[in-house]
């Protein structure tokens, strides 16, 4: 179960590597073969929508407090 856990984690940190641009050559292989599995393609997902939210500017109708009530 544990090299389950880490398996998985390397996925994900392949995939956030190749989204950013970071990762080796000579692990494109293994991070497209990632994404082909359900799992590869749900992470690659989930690091897109958080780099949008990071590069995402705040619209002009938020209130003055709503990052203290967030």
């Amino acid at each position: 179960m544990e090299n389950q856990m880490d398996t998985q984690k390397k996925i994900r940190e392949h995939v956030s590597a190749l989204g950013d641009g970071e990762l080796a050559t000579s692990d494109l292989e293994l991070a497209f073969a990632a994404l082909r599995a359900a799992d590869g393609e749900q992470a690659w997902n989930t690091y897109h929508r958080i780099g949008d939210v990071l590069r995402a500017q705040a619209t002009p109708d938020l209130s003055d407090d709503f990052t203290e009530r967030l």
